[in-house]
């Protein structure tokens, strides 16, 4: 996308009249509920890191530079992984090394996905390695036909690259391989070449696409293993697990099955108006997970995500840089939240995903409060009607979660919802917008 260029931010103005005096919206009271999830944890990151890599230590390392794969997502356990990984390669002689594999992201630019690896505290002080970054590519085949399969220049390039990446679904299309190692493949080190290639194919083809790009890489590529981490509920590690080259198809399989027992997702099915607080690349690759909000670019479907009607999005995230991708899945958005737009990069990401519709802008409020009750005021059907509201921080810190009073008599018979303090009234500033519940 570099050869294209867009205004980089927006200015709102004249936005969204007052709602009508004539029919004044009703809030609810909210109470605080935790959900409750699956608590699988890994309770020491760097000695079963360490314990994983055993099985790997008949390998000759010595004076061997080794890429180790690093994404773009905000992954919790991921930076003791990677420093426990670089740790054990040392030992064994090793020049271990950092390449960020996330495809067009950060701009498609090696200075912006090497500054993405540090607002994720992926630092070579806090790695005590070298990172490496770079958009050059070595085509190592093709896949259906005529789409290229990338690897990035610099891990093609080294004696071995050790593929680290989380397990689990993905957020546009079901299928037996997802969100994970393979990924990290065809995607992440496919760089902006390889993810604009691979995404010309749809989301609908990449149950082959992925497993076809994969066996091209562990012939081609210089792979050693990979390393997959499995996240819990509340982003805790679950589960990490070295796996050897000639397994990771078969295994990852197993691992994404096993993610989506332990996935965070919204245990009350029906809402009126779901009010996330923010949304940002940190918190998933499509800015809002659509295995909480049950919305996607592809309409993918899921037995687990609730009916929704309406969605608010108040803010984006510090980590996100501007990236915006997913606002289109929402209904109504602050001007405070618009205004941090960077189209420049969310478009870049939007285009090279084929996904141009969750770049779209919804309608835009000047306030929490108006964003609130225009959603409300949609989501009914008859005047005066109080919308059952569910409010989360943003799709990964779902544990704890603010309802409508609505919802008690549902909760009060279950043992996954738990209330965990006093109905309140949303509050607000002078200026409209939110001071309970937030989490800022």
């Amino acid at each position: 996308m570099s050869s294209l260029s867009y205004t980089t931010s927006l200015t709102v103005r004249n936005i969204c009249p007052t709602i009508a005096d004539a029919h004044p919206v009703r809030l609810p009271e909210l109470v605080p509920v935790i959900q409750r999830f699956p608590t699988d944890c890994v309770s020491d990151i760097e000695a079963e890191t360490r314990a994983q890599l055993q099985q790997f230590s008949d390998l000759d390392l010595k004076g061997k530079r080794i890429a180790i794969t690093a994404g773009s997502r905000g992954i919790k356990g991921f930076v003791p992984v990677v420093q426990s990984i670089i740790a054990q390669l040392k030992e064994w002689g090793a020049q271990p090394f950092i390449v960020p594999a996330m495809g067009s992201h950060g701009g498609a630019t090696a200075a912006g996905q090497k500054a993405v690896l540090e607002s994720l505290g992926i630092t070579e002080a806090t790695m005590n390695a070298p990172i490496h970054s770079s958009m050059e590519v070595v085509e190592l085949g093709e896949i259906e036909g005529n789409t290229p399969v990338c690897c990035d220049r610099l891990a093609y390039e080294s004696d071995g690259i050790i593929v680290c990446n989380r397990i689990k679904p993905h957020t546009a299309f079901a299928a037996e391989h997802e969100s994970g190692l393979l990924k990290m493949m065809m995607i992440g080190l496919g760089k902006h070449n390889g993810t604009t290639a691979a995404h010309k194919l749809g989301f609908h083809r990449f149950h082959q696409a992925l497993p076809d790009t994969a066996k091209i890489f562990l012939e081609k590529a210089p792979v050693l293993f990979g390393v997959a981490i499995v996240d819990n509920a509340s982003n805790q590690v679950a589960k990490i697990e070295a796996i050897p080259r000639d397994r990771i198809l078969d295994r990852e399989k197993e691992l994404l099955a096993y993610s989506k027992t332990l996935i965070g997702r919204m245990l009350i099915s029906e809402i009126d108006v779901l009010i996330v607080d923010a949304i940002g690349k940190d918190i998933s690759g499509a800015g809002m997970d659509s295995n909480v909000t049950g919305r996607s670019a592809t309409n993918v479907q899921r037995d687990y995500t609730p009916q929704i009607g309406q969605i608010v999005i108040r803010d984006l995230t510090k980590a996100t840089k501007g990236n915006a991708i997913g606002l289109g899945n929402a209904d109504v958005i602050t001007a405070r939240a618009v205004e941090k737009i960077d189209l420049a990069v969310t478009y870049t990401n939007a285009l090279t995903a084929r996904t141009s519709v969750v770049a779209k802008i919804p309608l835009i409020a000047a306030s929490d409060r108006q964003a609130i009750e225009i959603a409300c005021t949609n989501a009914t059907s008859k005047p005066g009607q109080v919308a059952r509201i569910v409010q989360i921080p943003n799709t990964k810190d779902i544990e704890r979660i603010w309802v409508s009073t609505s919802y008690l008599p549902e909760i009060e018979k279950r043992d996954d919802l738990i209330v965990d303090g006093d109905p309140r009234l949303i509050e607000f500033d002078d200026s409209g917008n939110q001071t309970w519940p937030t989490k800022r």
